[in-house]
């Protein structure tokens, strides 16, 4: 039997190096090295949406996988703390378990200082830049930027030419709600088809710039503006993986209360619900302009950790290592990146 290589990544609270337990690993490796190349046709329908709902009703809607019993193995199995889930009573199915709500104002505490940047998800999460002069560039590695933004986004490609961004890969026994990295107005905000591709390490590195082919949103947020973060212009784009079926927009001003659609025009805070992704895996991506944020220093250390095995490195050919990060945690602040 062969032996995929390791995917390692660091634990930002412990700063310990945890080896990944990989979801279908070995069925992912088969479709991305040898389905993709030998049967085209056959791939493209594995990727498509019909097939990937069939895939997420299997694995999340199977009258079988509702037991009580079924669920109790599936809490077990993804290790999800019960104790900061809202509701956990009601938590009678794979499906609520994966689009469960936390206690995020006790559990996912956030620093005061509007200028600081948190993260948008529980994920693990890199850094880069679109700059050739950065340490940090990693231009067309993961996305293709005038893709991911969409060709015909003249504004928003000039906006963030030369900036940074930040990739979050949400695993799919992580709390599934993403949150606003800033505060400010929305100015735009737009949906791009696409397909339905595996976000595991190495789907992505054999794919090269695979979140440019997938399904996502894209929100563009002003935050010069009153009460704002005042880091600029920042573009988050949520990312539909493998047996993500939605992203339901639900913005909550408090709590999860009276969720609403996001809309142009729409101020949002900093820190609050923004939407739910339907389930399986998934990744955010946040850009920013250029010198308008730096990111915290432990994260970009992580990034070039010297004995953690990671795919991204061996795909990639650097050193490439993701940190563990929580929801509402600082991942950068206000200020010009000197990288």
């Amino acid at each position: 039997m062969m032996t995929l290589p390791e995917h390692q990544y660091i634990q930002r609270d412990t700063g310990r190096v945890v080896t990944e337990r990989l979801f279908s690993d070995r069925l992912i490796h088969l479709l991305y090295a040898h389905a993709r190349e030998r049967s085209p046709r056959v791939f493209d329908q594995l990727t498509s949406r019909r097939t990937n709902d069939c895939c997420a009703f299997w694995q999340f809607d199977l009258p079988s996988r509702r037991s009580p019993a079924a669920v109790r193995r599936m809490i077990r199995q993804l290790a999800i703390r019960m104790d900061e889930c809202l509701s956990p009573d009601e938590l009678t199915s794979p499906r609520k378990l994966f689009e469960r709500r936390i206690r995020y104002w006790q559990c996912r505490p956030m620093a005061p200082d509007e200028s600081q940047i948190v993260s948008p998800a529980d994920a693990r999460m890199l850094t880069g830049s679109f700059a050739h002069q950065s340490q940090l560039f990693l231009k067309e590695k993961f996305f293709d930027y005038q893709d991911l933004l969409g060709a015909n986004k003249t504004r928003w490609l000039e906006a963030f030419q030369d900036g940074q961004f930040a990739v979050f890969r949400l695993t799919p026994e992580k709390y599934h709600y993403n949150h606003l990295p800033v505060s400010g107005h929305v100015v735009d905000i737009y949906e791009i088809q696409g397909a339905y591709h595996s976000c595991n390490p190495g789907a992505v590195v054999r794919m090269v710039t695979p979140y440019s082919k997938n399904r996502r949103v894209v929100t563009i947020i002003d935050t010069d503006v009153p009460d704002g973060s005042h880091v600029g212009l920042v573009a988050m784009v949520e990312v539909v993986a493998l047996m993500i079926g939605d992203i339901v927009q639900c913005y909550s001003s408090e709590r999860y209360d009276t969720p609403r659609p996001v809309i142009t025009g729409m101020f949002v805070q900093r820190g609050q619900p923004k939407s739910l992704y339907r389930p399986g895996s998934s990744v955010d991506v946040l850009m920013f302009q250029t010198n308008r944020i730096q990111f915290c220093d432990d994260i970009l250390a992580n990034q070039h950790h010297a004995s953690a095995r990671s795919r991204f490195s061996r795909g990639f050919g650097r050193q490439l290592v993701e940190t563990e990060v929580q929801v509402r945690a600082t991942i950068a602040m206000k200020g010009a990146c000197d990288d």
